[in-house]
């Protein structure tokens, strides 16, 4: 697997990343969300550079010029419902992508701290010779990712597969390197530093899904 780390090196993304991780502004919802989504930019317009690209002649009014297109057809899928933030944000910069929404959770089936990943809803486009980006905030064990790369294979036949997480467990990187293609390309804003004994990534940010569309029965 290829693995992007984008904040090595100080950029605002490292500013945005601090405010979605700040308790002192959690309680507001709107900011959170909106942050999300420019860290969705950010990544998406770094991932860009990783993209086929090829040559066109487009008209001008006064002429035509040779530029450079994304070759291949891209659907953005997100993992309900933390993703949808982060999927807004790709989307603002791969605007013609097509879309996709997969939801997977956590089961507790003896109501302590195991757990099994359910997936169960999803709407997701032709997959076929198509560039798959599949986005998530946080990549804490890496089952989900796991659990949602497997359903997506069985659609289709993908040209090429990109993971875009927010912040991400050294357990969950070291779980998709060992599950996953090395084809794929997984690209991360933050490394933190461990999971708890909960499975929950320290020092994080708590429950992205909360934060952005508030606490779930």
């Amino acid at each position: 697997m290829q693995i992007h780390h984008l904040s090595e090196n100080n950029s605002v993304l490292n500013h945005f990343l601090g405010q979605i991780r700040d308790v002192n502004i959690h309680n507001d919802s709107l900011r959170f969300r909106k942050n999300m989504e420019r860290i969705g930019e950010i990544m998406a317009y770094e991932m860009s550079k990783k993209l086929e690209y090829k040559a066109v002649d487009i008209p001008t009014p006064l002429g035509t010029k040779a530029t450079q297109y994304i070759k291949n057809p891209l659907v953005i899928c997100s993992i309900l419902r933390a993703g949808l933030t982060l999927h807004n944000g790709f989307l603002n910069y791969f605007d013609t992508a097509e879309n996709g929404f997969i939801s997977a959770y956590r089961h507790h089936p003896n109501n302590d701290d195991f757990f099994e990943i359910v997936v169960q809803y999803q709407a997701v486009a032709d997959i076929n010779n198509k560039t798959v980006i599949v986005v998530d905030p946080m990549l804490a064990t890496g089952q989900s990712i796991v659990a949602v790369f497997k359903q997506l294979i069985e659609r289709g036949a993908p040209a090429e597969i990109h993971i875009a997480v927010v912040i991400a467990a050294p357990e969950g990187i070291a779980h998709l390197k060992a599950e996953l293609p090395d084809t794929c390309h997984l690209w991360i804003a933050a490394t933190d530093d461990h999971l708890n004994e909960h499975s929950y990534i320290v020092p994080g940010l708590g429950d992205a899904g909360d934060l952005a569309y508030g606490p779930k029965l």
